[in-house]
């Protein structure tokens, strides 16, 4: 029988996949020859609720929507097959640590990409070997010694005896990362890697602003559904993270104990929800109608904004704490995800913080026809994973195509019937 032919990654989309706790959304995207992203299209599936603050809570449910987004892309963007994708992870359980690790080449010689996937694995060994509960999602380089000198860009090319990398290390209970893979496995698609959410929205940010806002500090405000998670970063080294097990959805659930059905609480905060009363424009009364679910009820857009008030202040006052700590190192606080959409959000922040707030933006790395939709904050999370992932490809270049557990069992069987024709001719 002929061998089939590989697949490697190159010859296929970029493809990033964000589990979120509502749906679970995919992004496909090609990188053009201006080094821009340009968007294919985009795809979710919110079937089940399978995903649970960034962790994989029923792993047949997750994977088949992930076999089912992948497969609406595919047909959106005319692509036979969508194999592989790129994931970004995230989630309540997740903190940082350092680690490093240092090799003697015994001579000078040059430092290549494989050293450096060595000493990563060797890193990440490292921290799993002395805590077998805990799994590395992914880590990020801070700085590199070469012979006793230090520097942040990469030094692949460069000639070396001794070779040191500093990392941060993001990490998570090790069942988390057991249930996204089964949940690939089940889908029959295979991760290509995977990247931390943080790391993926920095890096669509400073692509856009620029490597001065890292120089100076910054930290990324992730405004989620189930979770609210902060992040500081000075130059290219993590000093804290931290992630609140609340979001938008409790928001939500503030407004339907009001004597709303949840859907119309959800639709209600979006189309007239604001911060806190005085980022009001003005003051007006919304009347629901009576459903089957619940009586009449009339309130005023200040009350609405009470009841937001009072729960995002719950949800942001250990986080605030936490950037007082920090605010001499720090100049700009980035707002992203979807609660980034809420009106006087930003003045709501920038008060309280004293810092520059703005809206996370990945505008510049997207090609000129992408459609005005791609540029809300609710994407920065999969076009950051996709900046991530062109990376990823220009570092293993040729990398072969792996399959999920469902598709080996599929030609596994394929190849066993057509050995068997083969013997009967």
């Amino acid at each position: 029988m002929a061998k089939k032919k590989q697949i490697t990654a190159d010859s296929l989309p970029l493809v990033a996949i964000d589990l979120g706790s509502g749906s679970i959304r995919a992004m496909a995207a090609e990188r053009t020859e201006q080094g821009e992203l340009r968007i294919l299209g985009v795809e979710e599936s919110s079937k089940f609720l399978c995903v649970e603050q960034g962790r994989v809570t029923q792993t047949s449910n997750a994977g088949y929507m992930i076999s089912e987004t992948l497969r609406y892309l595919a047909n959106r963007i005319g692509a036979k097959d969508l194999p592989t994708a790129f994931v970004c992870l995230g989630g309540r359980s997740m903190e940082i640590r350092e680690v490093k690790d240092k090799r003697d080449q015994v001579r000078k010689k040059i430092v290549t990409q494989d050293l450096l996937d060595e000493m990563e694995h060797g890193c990440r060994e490292k921290i799993e070997t002395h805590n077998p509960t805990v799994a590395v999602l992914g880590l990020v380089p801070i700085f590199y010694v070469l012979d006793g000198e230090e520097m942040e860009e990469t030094p692949i090319g460069k000639a070396a005896i001794m070779v040191e990398v500093h990392y941060t290390a993001f990490v998570a209970k090790r069942e988390n990362g057991v249930q996204l893979e089964k949940s690939f496995d089940q889908s029959g698609k295979s991760i290509e890697a995977s990247f931390v959410r943080q790391e993926a929205l920095l890096s669509a940010f400073v692509e856009t602003d620029g490597a001065r806002v890292l120089r100076r500090g910054c930290a990324v405000l992730d405004l989620g559904a189930q979770t609210t998670t902060l992040s500081v970063c000075k130059g290219t080294n993590y000093l804290f993270t931290k992630v609140i097990p609340q979001g938008g959805y409790h928001i939500t659930q503030v407004i339907s104990a009001q004597g709303l059905p949840f859907a119309i609480a959800e639709k209600i905060k979006r189309k007239y929800g604001c911060a806190a009363p005085k980022w009001l424009q003005r003051n007006f009364k919304i009347g629901i109608p009576a459903t089957d679910e619940s009586e009449s009820l009339t309130f005023t857009s200040e009350e609405l904004s009470e009841w937001i008030d009072s729960k995002l202040n719950e949800i942001l006052s250990p986080l605030m704490n936490e950037l007082k700590r920090y605010e001499e190192r720090i100049e700009t606080l980035y707002i992203t995800g979807g609660g980034a959409m809420l009106q006087g959000i930003r003045d709501y922040i920038q008060e309280r913080t004293r810092l520059e707030v703005i809206y996370g933006s990945h505008e510049r790395v997207l090609n000129e026809m992408t459609p005005e939709q791609y540029y809300e904050p609710t994407y920065s999370s999969l076009v950051g994973t996709l900046l991530l992932g062109t990376d990823y490809r220009d570092q293993h270049p040729g990398k072969v195509v792996t399959s999920g557990i469902r598709q080996k069992i599929e030609e596994f069987v394929v190849d066993l019937f057509s050995e068997q024709d083969k013997e009967t001719i």
